[in-house]
């Protein structure tokens, strides 16, 4: 056995020094000679002190009368050379016949230290980066909960990242994205359909006060150490946004006066083409009166003439005012299936700018799995828009301000929009025509946006409606707004 465990003690990897009672070492393996450049025959009987040190302990590498196994720690070795490098030690006391001895096993760790310094200064770095980005950055686990929380998350949402750390993500959300954010991750992570995952898009965040803002959510996925995480980066839309609706308003402003300049050349032109014809229309049904007043039945062939030509006339105005709506509604809507909750919450987001300043509460009640509906997204967000940001101007005022938007599925070919507000209401008498052109609520409103609206949904072959939702004792009867949009025929179905 003696034969064997010399044959181990020659052949080992790690270098192996047996420390006599004086701190000297009494026995060395090849192993230990090559780990400090040297014969291991001239390591015998010099100071183990030379070659390795424990800077926490110096007095670790010195035998101890009672036995002890310490598991390895990092000490510092040194080469014949002076090269200085780090190992992991073992230490064992053993009982030889001239007294205590030390056994100490030396694995050099200069690659595995080069290595863990290397990825402690790219986290160092990564740390950096995160800290200055001006995206919020949110790292979180499979089970949704907040691992990492930048600074720049903490100033976005208004939590403390140690206060956040170990939270559920959900809670940077408002309704119904809060409740039902566990199910859609569980969704993806069963079926692997990514939603927002690699897609970005347009949604909704929730600050520490209540209020909601627009973001832009990227979400990146990785495995680390065996757990899939998920990187969040969000931006703030908000400043960005209210530049664009402030530029939208003077843009809106310029439109307005061009609005009125052309109403007024196209009334022109409207009514000097349909003079004509109106004149001899009335030319020609005068004539027909004088005719028959005068009692002559020879004279009923040119009362009938005048009638006819009267008619022909009549036609022609007729189609004076088609060409003209045909040129106004030239041109066909590019419709496809669309996301209607991702359309409606985009569009939303875009309008909710400047919400903020007002304290105005905005829900969500988008229903899931709805079919995709055959729109144009650009037209569609447009209603959307319309209606959302018409609620925001109309609560400004108003002592509770609250906005529903929903959306759900009305029947198998429909779905149906809804956006609720809790504002003043409209009177009876305005809403019968609130759809027709010039018919407008606002003091400076042209009475157009409504009427575009209708067009836009009646066009897809929808409709709009408004209607007051009274609440018992409440001085706010509020408006609530909902228009239809056709589902898109199945893959496959020709209808």
């Amino acid at each position: 056995m003696e034969r064997v465990y010399q044959a181990i003690f020659e052949v080992a990897a790690d270098g192996i020094f047996v420390i006599g009672a004086e701190g000297a070492v009494v026995l060395a393996n090849p192993a230990a000679g090559a780990l400090l450049a040297s014969d291991e025959a001239a390591l015998i009987g010099r100071p183990i002190g030379e070659f390795l040190r424990d800077p926490l302990d110096p007095a670790a590498l010195l035998p101890r009368p009672a036995a002890r196994v310490s598991g390895p720690r990092e000490m510092e070795a040194i080469r014949s050379d002076g090269y200085r490098f780090p190992v992991e030690v073992t230490l064992r006391d053993v009982a030889r016949d001239d007294g205590p001895a030390l056994v100490a096993i030396a694995h050099d760790i200069s690659s595995r230290r080069a290595t863990r310094d290397i990825l402690l200064a790219r986290e160092e770095l990564l740390r950096a980066i995160i800290a200055t980005v001006p995206e919020a950055v949110i790292v979180i686990d499979a089970e949704g909960t907040i691992i990492s929380f930048s600074a720049a998350a903490e100033r976005m949402f208004g939590h403390p990242a140690a206060a956040m750390l170990g939270r559920n993500v959900r809670m940077l959300m408002p309704e119904p994205y809060r409740g039902q954010h566990d199910s859609y991750l569980a969704h993806y992570l069963a079926t692997g359909e990514k939603r927002i995952i690699g897609i970005g898009r347009i949604v909704v965040g929730q600050r520490a006060d209540g209020s909601t803002f627009p973001i832009e959510l990227q979400v990146g996925e990785v495995e680390a150490g065996g757990r899939r995480l998920f990187a969040g980066f969000v931006r703030d839309l908000t400043e960005q946004q209210e530049t664009e609706r402030r530029l939208q308003d003077l843009h809106g402003k310029l439109l307005h006066a061009s609005r009125l300049s052309t109403l007024g050349r196209m009334a022109s032109t409207l009514a000097h083409e349909i003079n004509q014809p109106l004149t001899a229309i009335a030319n020609y049904v005068q004539a027909g009166r004088q005719l028959l007043a005068s009692g002559r039945a020879e004279l009923l062939p040119k009362v009938a003439d005048a009638l006819a030509r009267a008619g022909e006339q009549a036609a022609r105005a007729g189609a004076i005012i088609q060409r003209l709506r045909s040129f106004v509604t030239r041109g066909e809507s590019e419709r496809k299936p669309e996301d209607l909750n991702a359309l409606v919450e985009e569009a939303a987001a875009l309008a909710l700018v400047g919400a903020r300043e007002y304290s105005i509460r905005v829900t969500f009640a988008l229903a899931p799995d709805l079919p995709p509906v055959l729109a144009d997204r650009v037209q569609v967000q447009q209603v959307v828009l319309n209606l959302v940001r018409n609620a925001v101007e109309v609560l400004q005022p108003c002592a509770r301000r609250e906005i529903t938007v929903t959306t759900a599925a009305l029947s198998e070919e429909f779905a149906e929009i809804t956006v609720t507000d809790s504002g003043p209401g409209i009177a009876q008498e305005v809403r019968e025509q609130l759809f027709s052109p010039f018919v407008s609520t606002k003091r400076d409103g042209m009475g157009l946006g409504l009427s575009i609206c209708r067009e836009i949904v009646e066009s897809h072959g929808g409709r709009i409606s408004v209607a007051s939702t009274p609440e018992t004792g409440s001085p706010e009867s509020g408006t609530v707004f909902r228009f239809t949009l056709a589902f898109a025929a199945p893959e496959g179905d020709p209808g």
